[in-house]
C-alpha cells in the first residue's frame, strides 16, 4: 500500500487524509438525509457536526498523547505533529462530549441528536480504517495462514511479513454496524437506544479485533490494551445507564 496516492503540482494527496475527508463527507450526507426526513433543525445539525469534529479531533489527539507519554517526554517536539497519531476512542469521547455541551447550551435533546449521528459515525470510521490500511498504521500481528496481507513499502507497518488485516476487519465491521444502526433507528422510538447500541456493539467488536493488533505503542492496562480497557468500561457504563433508565421508567409507569 502507498499512502502517497498522487501529486497535484506541489500538493501531495495522502490516502489516509483522503479517506478521512471522504468519511466526513459521506457521513454528513447521511446525517443531512436522515435529519431532513426526521425534520430536525438543520442549523443545530450543522453546528453539532462542527462541534463534534473539533471535539473528536482534540479527544483523539489527547488520548494518543496519553498512551505515548514516554516518547513525548523524551521528544517533546512530537507534540507539534498534528497530522498523525490519533486514538479512535478519544475521538468518540471527545466528539460526544462536545455534542453534549452544545446541546446543554442550546437546550435541545442530546440523546435524540446522538441517535441521529451515530450511524454516520460508524460510516466515517469505516472509511477511516481504509485510510489506516493505506498508511500502514493500526496493523495486525503476524499472520500464520492464508488470511493475511503483506506490506512492501510501508513506513509504519512491518514490510515483507504477512499480517492479519485488522484495518479491513474493522472497516467491514464499521460499515456493517452503520447499516444495523440505521435499521434499528427505524424500529425504536426511545431516545438513546440507538446510541447505546452503537457504543456497546462497537466496543465489543473493537475488543475482539484488538486481540489481533500488532502495533504495540497503544499502551496497556494490565493484560489488556488501552482500547480494550476503554471498551469494557464503555460497555459496562452504557449497559448500566440503559438498565437504570428502564428501571426508572418502570417506577414512573412510562413505556420502554
Amino acid at each position: 500500500m502507498y499512502n502517497e496516492l498522487f501529486k497535484i503540482g506541489p500538493v501531495v494527496i495522502y490516502g489516509y487524509g483522503l479517506m478521512i475527508a471522504l468519511g466526513i463527507l459521506f457521513a454528513y450526507r447521511l446525517i443531512d438525509y436522515r435529519a431532513t426526513k426526521r425534520q430536525f433543525e438543520m442549523s443545530h445539525v450543522f453546528s453539532l457536526t462542527a462541534w463534534g469534529l473539533v471535539g473528536g479531533f482534540a479527544g483523539a489527539k489527547l488520548l494518543y498523547w496519553m498512551t505515548d507519554i514516554q516518547n513525548i517526554m523524551s521528544n517533546p517536539g512530537s507534540l507539534l505533529n498534528l497530522s498523525n497519531g490519533f486514538v479512535v476512542y478519544g475521538g468518540i469521547i471527545g466528539g460526544i462530549g462536545a455534542g453534549l455541551i452544545y446541546c446543554r447550551m442550546k437546550k435541545i435533546n442530546f440523546l435524540k441528536h446522538l441517535d441521529l449521528f451515530v450511524p454516520s459515525l460508524a460510516l466515517a470510521q469505516g472509511f477511516g480504517r481504509i485510510g489506516c490500511l493505506l498508511a500502514g498504521c493500526c496493523y495486525g500481528e503476524e499472520a500464520h495462514g492464508w488470511f493475511g496481507i503483506t506490506f512492501h513499502h510501508s513506513e509504519i507497518a512491518p514490510n515483507d511479513v504477512p499480517l492479519v488485516p485488522t484495518q479491513i476487519m474493522e472497516s467491514v465491521f464499521s460499515f456493517g454496524l452503520c447499516l444495523v444502526l440505521i435499521l434499528l433507528a427505524k424500529r425504536v422510538n426511545k431516545d438513546g437506544l440507538v446510541a447505546a447500541a452503537y457504543l456497546i456493539l462497537y466496543s465489543l467488536g473493537r475488543f475482539v479485533i484488538e486481540f489481533y493488533r500488532g502495533d504495540i505503542i497503544r499502551g496497556q492496562v494490565g493484560v489488556l490494551s488501552t482500547s480494550q480497557f476503554i471498551a469494557l468500561m464503555v460497555v459496562l457504563a452504557t449497559s448500566l445507564l440503559v438498565f437504570l433508565s428502564r428501571y426508572q421508567n418502570r417506577l414512573t409507569g412510562k413505556n420502554v
